[in-house]
């Protein structure tokens, strides 16, 4: 890893927040000379000469591509993410090759990279512009796989997270508007029913106002708070509340809290300068006191990333905060802040929290990001990119508009770092609407998220130990294999799982099994499975076999799948099937002893 300087870099970068920030320096190949730096009327430009066939990724999540090449993408925090520009909840300034070699800009800019520009005097380049910069400092990081490079950006900011056991079982949030007596009652029916569940959390209603935030709980939903708090400890639930950043006028730290903020408020809210020692002993000393000694160990941390498409709310970009930033570095650096706030409330209390907007060097904090969206696709690829960019992410379950859409969304983020269900706006558990066969199966799926705890867990302190993140693109793992470059709906869980998930329109699915020294087996049948590309088929009623040479069955494919697609029905009709009834396909990998 080399560091290099290029001008004069700005003074709000993230690592100046990064306590764990440690640098080594060590020899490169790559030809830093190349570079070439220049101001422009908007900001500070970097040109990086590269090879043609250079594959780009990363960028932090990103959810509707993964491979970046030939793309200009602007790192912007934005809660609705909704076309492939950059937008995303948690953009990150750190790109990845296929080529040996990733690079992390130091910026709180809404940088823009183009990935891969031919220029007139011939150079194909990757281009980085940094709005209103005069200079920045660039961390070149090689190795022979992205997930090589990736670990060392990891340690870089200090390393994977650490995260209780407890914290990766099930996690459920309860509909907003529920009682404690209604929160209780939740957890009986969990305990009663034999459902597995380690996590309750209380949604906007715990609280006496919201929108913005006063921290104070809803006397009229809660008049005994410490009672319900108490009574879910003893049942043996953990408890995560629900919150924002934004301090309303009633709150008892408005008045201290409030010369501590930007000069812009928002839902008439303050917006706490968190950069400064005191903003975050203000707002941590309220929530350690009144909530986390009182058994609250998680929180939400919901709408610290913005909105250009649904009402435009939070800070403009022009907002002043008192430490210095403007508003376009805050944005940037508002969820990380966030975050070290609320591990200081905490005060060394295991967590595995959650929060809505997170950027460069995120590594080391225990927040799972989540987002508004529901898309069940874009939340597969969520799971493929977050693992680039230091980053964990939930595809989390909400509704569904019937049973099966259920099981395939819950069968995501079973195999996830977080299994949330997030009930906010259900008045009763989401599967109760499709009968008690749903429910036997949701039993079933959060029992075998149980038995993947200890999994886990040896994933997050490797994590923690070699910054190798517990879910990766199977590009970051199979770096030289061409075949993995495009997909965005696989991905490796801990150390040898594959997982392909499926959603409810899926009755089949192509799967791409990597070759080397091991062999693949189905994770639940223990059958082996052979290399390559494989087709997954739910029921063995969807193959027939045609009067083919060689005798091979074909795929029944539905009509809108052989339109514009007769080549990729080729390939799908010579692969191997395995059939998965309705289990999500999993694939273990035995390595040869």
């Amino acid at each position: 890893m080399k560091k290099l300087t290029f001008g004069t870099p700005e003074p709000f970068v993230p690592s100046r927040f990064c306590s764990g920030f440690h640098y080594t320096e060590t020899d490169i190949a790559f030809d830093t000379r190349s570079i070439c730096f220049r101001h422009t009327p908007r900001g500070a430009l970097l040109e990086i000469p590269v090879k043609e066939g250079t594959q780009f990724f990363g960028l932090g999540l990103q959810l509707k591509g993964i491979n970046h090449t030939g793309r200009k993408l602007t790192l912007r925090v934005n809660a609705d993410p909704v076309a492939y520009s950059g937008d995303s909840h948690a953009p990150v300034p750190f790109l990845v090759t296929n080529a040996g070699w990733g690079i992390y800009v130091d910026t709180a800019r809404q940088a823009e990279f183009y990935c891969g520009v031919h220029k007139s005097n011939g150079e194909y380049v990757l281009a980085i512009l940094i709005p209103a910069a005069r200079g920045v400092d660039l961390y070149v990081i090689e190795d022979a796989s992205i997930t090589g490079i990736v670990a060392q950006y990891n340690m870089l900011a200090g390393g994977g997270c650490t995260v209780p056991a407890w914290a990766l079982g099930v996690f459920y949030r309860c509909y907003s508007r529920y009682s404690g007596e209604k929160i209780c009652a939740m957890a009986d029916y969990f305990r009663s029913h034999d459902i597995p569940c380690d996590i309750l959390g209380l949604e906007p209603g715990w609280q006496n106002q919201t929108y913005s935030c006063s921290y104070v709980f809803n006397r009229e939903l809660y008049p005994d708070p410490d009672a319900v708090l108490g009574y879910l400890r003893q049942n043996g639930f953990h408890v995560n509340l629900w919150e924002h950043a934004f301090v309303h006028p009633s709150s008892p730290i408005y008045p201290e809290i409030r010369d501590y903020s930007a000069d812009c408020t928002v839902w008439n809210g303050a917006v706490p300068d968190f950069s400064l020692p005191e903003a975050r002993r203000i707002f941590a000393d309220y929530h350690r006191k009144n909530l986390v000694r009182h058994g609250v160990d998680g929180f939400k941390l919901d709408e610290c990333d913005s909105s250009d498409y649904t009402g435009s709310w939070s800070f403009p970009l022009w907002a002043q905060f008192p430490g210095g930033m403007d508003g376009e570095q805050y944005h940037a650096l508002f969820g990380t802040l966030y975050m070290q706030t609320i591990l200081q409330a905490l005060e060394g209390t295991p967590t595995l929290s959650e929060v809505r907007n997170a950027g460069a060097l995120a590594a080391p904090y225990p927040f799972v990001l989540y987002s508004d969206l529901y898309d069940h696709r874009d939340f597969i690829r969520g799971t493929v990119s977050a693992g680039f960019s230091g980053l964990l992410w939930t595809p989390e379950v909400r509704h569904a508009k019937d049973a099966r859409d259920l099981l395939r969304r819950i069968q995501s983020t079973v195999f996830s770092v977080q299994c949330l269900i997030n009930a906010w706006y259900c008045e009763e558990a989401p599967w109760l609407a499709f009968g008690s066969a749903c429910e036997d199966k949701v039993r079933a799926l959060f029992t075998l998220r149980k038995t993947l705890v200890p999994m886990l867990a040896a994933a997050f302190r490797r994590y923690h130990e070699t910054g190798v993140p517990p879910v990766r693109a199977l590009v970051m793992d199979f770096t030289d294999d061409p075949e993995t470059y495009t997909i965005d709906d696989a991905y490796m869980f801990c150390e040898d799982l594959l997982v392909a998930p499926m959603t409810a329109d899926q009755e089949e699915r192509r799967c791409y099994l990597p070759a080397g020294d091991w062999i693949w087996r189905d994770f639940f049948t223990k059958e082996e499975v052979p290399s390559g590309w494989i087709v997954c088929c739910e029921k063995r009623e969807s193959v027939c076999h045609d009067e083919k040479e060689g005798g091979d069955a074909a795929t029944v494919l539905p009509d809108s799948y052989h339109a514009g697609h007769a080549e990729e029905q080729s390939v799908r009709d010579t692969c191997p099937r395995v059939f998965t009834d309705d289990r999500i396909p999993v694939f273990l990998r035995e390595r040869h002893s």
